[in-house]
């Protein structure tokens, strides 16, 4: 894993060991940023099952103001802290349950990456809470990472496009 733009563009990240841990390819991270070029300078951004932080980190290399990381693993928040000494970078971590979270931070943003393990179900429970919530500002984006197209709605969110990289599907919210 590394740093594909930005201030500290070609810089290596720590990785997890093993295959427990499933971290956003940088095929994939390389596509969002494109996509999310203009969103970036000077956004605050939620990077909300951060795993080891390269999508967050990446945000940081691209200047945005405020990057919140957050996961529920005690250990990817390790790595997360390596990857942010590495960069000599400072930004909220939180170790809770998305749901928890979300319910209880007083912050809005900009971008809202949601990258949950495959198959839980938990990308559009927490969609319907960042919704219901309004944490999305105003020409804000969500982005569910999943490895299946989205298939529901989201009241309050508009759902304005859906790519695909290999098996990852990168779906795209807005608010309505």
């Amino acid at each position: 894993m590394r740093i594909i733009g930005g201030k500290h563009r070609g810089r290596s990240l720590a990785a997890f060991k093993g295959k427990d841990i499933r971290p956003t390819s940088d095929r994939v991270k390389e596509s969002l940023f494109n996509i999310l070029a203009p969103e970036i300078n000077g956004a605050n951004m939620l990077d909300l099952f951060c795993g080891s932080g390269s999508v967050g980190l990446e945000a940081i290399s691209r200047g945005a103001d405020l990057v919140v990381f957050n996961d529920v693993s005690k250990d990817s928040l390790e790595v997360l802290k390596k990857n942010l000494a590495l960069l000599r970078s400072d930004a909220p971590v939180y170790n809770q349950d998305f749901r928890t979270l979300l319910n209880g931070i007083d912050i809005t943003f900009d971008v809202i990456f949601i990258d949950p393990p495959y198959k839980s179900g938990f990308g559009q429970e927490a969609l319907q809470i960042i919704a219901a919530r309004n944490l999305l500002n105003t020409g804000g984006v969500a982005v569910l990472e999943s490895d299946k197209p989205f298939d529901g709605n989201i009241p309050s969110l508009v759902q304005y496009d859906e790519r695909k990289y290999g098996i990852t599907y990168l779906t795209f919210f807005s608010p309505d």
